[in-house]
């Protein structure tokens, strides 16, 4: 189960904008390779939207039956706003609804 945690106004290439949803899973405990210590995250993803904006405000506490998974992508570096650290990362999180197939990497 995902949780709609608010909504972004985002811009296509082509100049039109559009909403998406940001999405947010349940808590789960991730070691850390560095230090072996467990740490608590959630996992977020966006997704794109036909909605209006009134609409995605009303969304926003809905639940939706799915998860988010962690998907393969081309690598990219990531600063972690926290302490400024740049990682290079070579995956992304997206929403997969109950019963849909594995996610192909963007």
């Amino acid at each position: 189960m995902v949780h709609v945690k608010n909504y972004a106004l985002r811009e296509r290439k082509d100049g039109e904008t559009f909403i998406a949803l940001e999405l947010m899973g349940g808590l789960e405990l991730v070691q850390s390779a560095e230090t072996g210590r467990f740490y608590a995250t959630i996992r977020k993803c966006s997704i794109p939207s036909t909605l209006y904006e009134p609409t995605a405000k009303m969304m926003i506490g809905q639940q939706i039956e799915g998860e988010i998974v962690r998907v393969q992508c081309d690598p990219y570096d990531f600063e972690n706003p926290r302490t400024g650290e740049v990682i290079t990362l070579s995956h992304t999180y997206a929403y997969r609804p109950n019963g849909a197939m594995e996610l192909i990497g963007h």
